[in-house]
């Protein structure tokens, strides 16, 4: 612990390979990389790493805008793709440890070659603990959308052992099993916990199958029942992901147009947009509006803010536009409901910001282009979860573990973090 120290004082001002011989600095997980001001009594866990920014503060090589890719994924200077893989947990500041603990892991449950069958809508069902989650809806490799519908599928977490999750590589080792709701959930993207049911967001499909929002029995026989499918007569557009908020237990969610730039949903018939459904009353109304691509949307544990993903970047089959949002947005949340200064929490690279996520202490989570990624209340990054691929959701599943849908590879992590369990008091 000494040596983390005298390396934390010594890299001021002065180069870290100047200092340090190549095997030192292999103690590090990241070859040629400083800590910059960490100071933190723990040492580094075995799957992580830290990366100094500062290392790539300046860059002679970096990307012409005639050049961009907001996908490309960026490999700080002394690192590849495979080392940044190696120890997935990565510290930019040492904030991240507290949230990580001593001995977090990563571990691969499962993977299918192409059918992207792990996408979206993670939901917790503590009483059995069970996960639940989607398939890609109108993802191409899973001929979805207008031919059939996304299905809804669950693992138990009950079978992922400390052995299981002590490995890199356990492909096969939990069952995922295909879960038939009656009626069907059509095209499932977004998910929530809402009155000990699980509440699913229908992306609707074709003109005539309306998106909806569907209240659905985690036990078997798994029968649903639609709650919501139109504004006043008109359709919405792709209902993409809730979030209730904690302080009335209001189900607020986004509604892009998804369905329509894959191909499943007709032309927008209207306005992207933040909405409100209060399901005691009936009243359905916007609480937000200005966005390309609404999508992620996750309350504060306390309700006091709203944060909500702008994925307006990623236009599915019309390709991206990297002038467009790859951005969080935050919102001070009225004890009214209303939403109110509008504040940009953090713009996200690479990939787009998909689905969000809090922790109990309020820091924030998302799902992006290289897996997640960790923001303190403040929008500083402090860390990643990489995966080295998208990662459009995740979900904890209380204290401790956490799942990843990684599109064609699930994930389980063991950290020290506890989810902001969403829906608990309604």
């Amino acid at each position: 612990m000494a040596l983390f120290r005298l390396c934390v004082t010594a890299v001021a001002g002065v180069a870290v390979g100047q200092l340090l011989s190549i095997n030192d600095l292999s103690w590090f997980g990241v070859l040629g990389q400083g800590v910059g001001a960490l100071s933190h009594d723990d040492a580094i866990p075995p799957q992580a790493q830290v990366i100094d920014q500062r290392s790539f503060n300046v860059l002679y090589s970096a990307s012409p805008l005639s050049d961009p890719d907001g996908n490309a994924q960026f490999s700080p200077p002394g690192t590849t793709r495979e080392s940044l893989v190696g120890r997935p947990f990565h510290i930019y500041d040492e904030e991240f440890l507290d949230i990580i603990g001593p001995n977090p892991t990563l571990t691969l449950l499962n993977h299918t070659e192409s059918d992207p069958i792990f996408h979206e809508a993670p939901v917790w069902y503590p009483a059995k603990d069970e996960m639940f989650f989607v398939q890609n809806a109108g993802a191409k490799a899973a001929g979805t959308g207008l031919a059939k519908s996304a299905i809804i599928q669950k693992i138990s977490l009950s079978t992922v052992t400390p052995a299981i999750a002590s490995q890199r590589n356990a492909s096969g080792s939990v069952k995922v099993e295909a879960v038939n709701s009656i009626p069907s959930v059509m095209n499932p993207n977004g998910a929530t916990n809402y009155k000990g049911q699980l509440l699913f967001l229908g992306e609707g499909q074709g003109e005539t199958t309306a998106p909806a929002m569907y209240l659905m029995n985690p036990e078997p026989p798994y029968n649903t029942t639609v709650i919501l499918d139109n504004f006043f007569g008109r359709q919405f557009n792709s209902l993409n992901d809730a979030s209730i908020n904690p302080r009335n237990g209001e189900i607020y969610f986004t509604d892009p147009t998804y369905g329509y730039v894959q191909d499943f949903r007709p032309p927008p018939g209207m306005p992207k947009q933040v909405w409100r459904f209060n399901e005691a009353t009936g009243a359905v109304a916007v609480a937000a509006d200005g966005f390309n691509m609404p999508n992620g949307i996750a309350f504060s544990p306390n309700g006091a803010h709203l944060y909500v993903a702008d994925t307006g970047m990623a236009q599915a089959f019309y390709g991206s536009n990297f002038s467009f949002p790859s951005t969080i947005y935050r919102y001070n949340v009225n004890e009214d409901g209303t939403l109110e200064n509008r504040k940009t929490f953090a713009f996200v690279t690479p990939g787009v910001p998909d689905g969000l996520h809090l922790d109990t202490k309020g820091n924030v989570y998302v799902g992006c282009g290289d897996g997640m990624q960790v923001y303190n209340p403040s929008g500083k990054l402090v860390g990643k979860i990489y995966t080295g691929s998208v990662s459009a959701n995740f979900q904890f599943a209380g204290e401790g573990r956490m799942v990843v849908l990684a599109e064609t590879e699930l994930y389980f992590v063991t950290l020290a973090a506890e989810g902001a369990f969403p829906g608990r008091l309604y």
